[in-house]
């Protein structure tokens, strides 16, 4: 097939095309090896493409038209020798459809199950991530709505198979679905897939459809590497409701779920309501009066949103794009995990021109169509789940409370010690594995060595006696922060400990947890005979505020060729002072 022609039918995929001849200097690799039993040529330039985009510059090793089999079951074959951080497959419904119909009736009932074995024997041979492609419906229309009445009809088989690979994913922390289906179910068959290109070229996906593809793998690879959106900043009139309350009033602004236009704001605060019960914090960004702005969550009947939903509620007449930098600044986390939602043209560009980190979607001008086109944007793709998602607004709540009432105290060390702080210091488990592999994979800041670990290796880890592993949490009087920290020692000799990873949230900065930690892990050593402890600083963009933490606790430096790497004699230590008392 003739690429060239094919990209100037398309400028989206033409344009990714351009980023592969960019300066990927500076840019961290992501290794990403692309099997296809369909072919894949496009998708890998798109990958390339829309990696620059994020970020990243992705080292690709495309393998050969349908080799699948031989690639995995190989293990002299090129895709062990590349050692890919991320593998995607992508396994086709037309090609799953020609080995359906080659079976007879008896055996085409038996599909789904086949293909799922396959697909558990080829991700139990491979440590990397395996990004696995879902399976787009085609309706071969044999018998009709029938099909769902019988397990030998394709229908059937391929909507088992989805089901079946969910729940593979479930129990395979480094499994992954690329829901291929949902951009099919939203975006239509007509536009997922081109006849034309398929009989000529063996491409599955339409050249329209590419870069979504490429874009939602992008957003696995992306979340596993710690980039996604944490907060969702809100504008209140016409946007989350009808209306200016303002000058309309509490009775007049349009929310409910009857006819109308009401309707569509409504079932919008529901999806942001599901959004924050996920771990998403949302804060308000609003020109109003605050008093007039909040009347609507504390009295109006339909609204869906409270007060206690909102983390931080910025309503005033200043700037907005000073409002979200306070907003960024109180939360500590980047601009980059932010998206600002906005009716109206001129806020959105004032905030894109100023913040040009923070995500600011193009709302369409007819409030009911706000929800469809957000859910095409796939903004808030994660790797995790965790309990601790659920509390997360109640946290940082909490710490604006902190915050408040450190000001009526004179001295810090006062205001620490008010605080009654109390860690519970644990090894990994089965029940704390989820939250400290989602800690490693969200926290960019405090993480000296940004390694991100996945629950599999997480589990390893506490399973190899080559380690030692501690996770901290952290409560006071105004709440529990949860689980905020986490160690991982690793045991190069008898005598020497190396930190392999220290990752804490920065919630809990400037509480003298750094000093609490250090305390546990000499502690550990002193007890086991360890004689010096050694970190090591890499520097990345976002960890800048951790470069002179080990020299800062008594570490010192060593000259190992322009290395950030620093020792600590144990039998030297003096126990640093800090407020926070051990749960017993």
């Amino acid at each position: 097939v003739n690429l060239d022609k094919i990209f100037m039918k398309i400028n989206l995929l033409n344009e990714l095309k351009k980023n592969l001849k960019k300066n990927l200097r500076g840019l961290p690799i992501i290794k990403v090896a692309l099997l296809g039993d369909n072919a894949t040529q496009l998708l890998a330039i798109a990958l390339k493409g829309i990696g620059f985009e994020r970020g990243y510059n992705i080292e690709l090793f495309e393998s050969d038209y349908n080799q699948i089999e031989r690639q995995f079951l190989d293990q002299t074959s090129e895709l062990y020798t590349f050692d890919a951080d991320f593998v995607v497959v992508s396994q086709s419904t037309h090609k799953l459809l020609t080995t359906f119909n080659k079976k007879d009736v008896e055996s085409q009932s038996k599909v789904a199950y086949e293909r799922l074995e396959f697909v558990k024997n080829i991700s139990n041979k491979i440590k990397s991530n395996l990004i696995y492609f879902n399976y787009p419906e085609i309706d071969d229309n044999v018998f009709g709505n029938y099909a769902n009445k019988l397990k030998n009809s394709f229908t059937y088989q391929v909507r088992k198979l989805n089901y079946e690979l969910m729940n593979l994913s479930n129990q395979k922390p480094n499994f992954f679905i690329c829901d291929i289906s949902s951009l099919q179910n939203k975006f239509g068959r007509d536009m997922i897939f081109d006849t034309s290109l398929y009989v000529t070229s063996e491409i599955v996906f339409s050249i329209d459809a590419i870069p979504y593809v490429a874009s939602r793998t992008m957003d696995i690879i992306s979340a596993v590497n710690g980039k996604f959106k944490k907060c969702l900043i809100l504008d209140l009139d016409n946007t989350i409701w009808g209306g200016i309350i303002g000058d309309d009033g509490i009775e007049n602004i349009q929310l409910g779920h009857g006819l109308g236009i009401g309707k569509a704001f409504s079932e919008f605060q529901e999806w942001i309501k599901k959004l924050k019960n996920r771990g998403i914090i949302l804060t308000i960004c609003s020109k109003n009066t605050e008093k007039i702005a909040k009347d609507s969550f504390e009295n109006h009947p339909e609204m869906i949103l409270k007060l206690s939903d909102i983390s931080i509620f910025k309503s005033n007449w200043d700037n907005k794009v000073n409002n979200i930098r306070q907003i960024q600044s109180t939360l500590n986390i980047g601009f980059e995990s932010m998206v600002f939602l906005d009716d109206n043209p001129f806020e959105r560009n004032m905030v894109r021109q100023n913040l040009p980190e923070v995500t600011v979607p193009e709302l369409p001008e007819d409030p009911g169509d706000y929800l469809e086109y957000l859910y095409s944007l796939s903004l808030f793709e994660t790797v995790s789940y965790t309990s601790n998602d659920i509390e997360r607004t109640n946290q940082i709540q909490a710490e604006s409370l902190r915050s408040n009432v450190q000001k009526s105290f004179t001295t810090e060390n006062k205001f620490l010690k008010s605080l009654g702080m109390v860690s519970e210091v644990k090894p990994f488990n089965k029940f704390n594995t989820p939250r400290v592999s989602q800690l490693s994979q969200r926290s960019n800041q405090f993480n000296l060595r940004t390694i991100r670990f996945l629950e599999g290796e997480i589990k390893n880890i506490s399973n190899d006696n080559n380690y030692k592993d501690f996770s901290f949490t952290l409560s006071d009087i105004y709440g529990d922060n949860g689980l905020i920290c986490i160690v991982i020692l690793e045991k190069k000799n008898k005598k020497d400990l190396f930190i392999n990873s220290w990752i804490m949230s920065c919630r809990v900065l400037n509480r003298g947890m750094e000093n609490f930690t250090l305390n546990t892990i000499v502690k550990y050593a002193h007890k086991n005979g360890f004689k010096k402890i050694f970190g090591e600083y890499i520097e990345t963009p976002k960890n800048k505020i951790v470069e002179g933490l080990y020299q800062n606790l008594g570490f010192s430096p060593l000259d190992l060729n322009g290395q950030n790497r620093y020792e600590l004699n144990v039998d030297n230590y003096d126990i640093k002072k800090c407020y926070i008392k051990t749960k017993i």
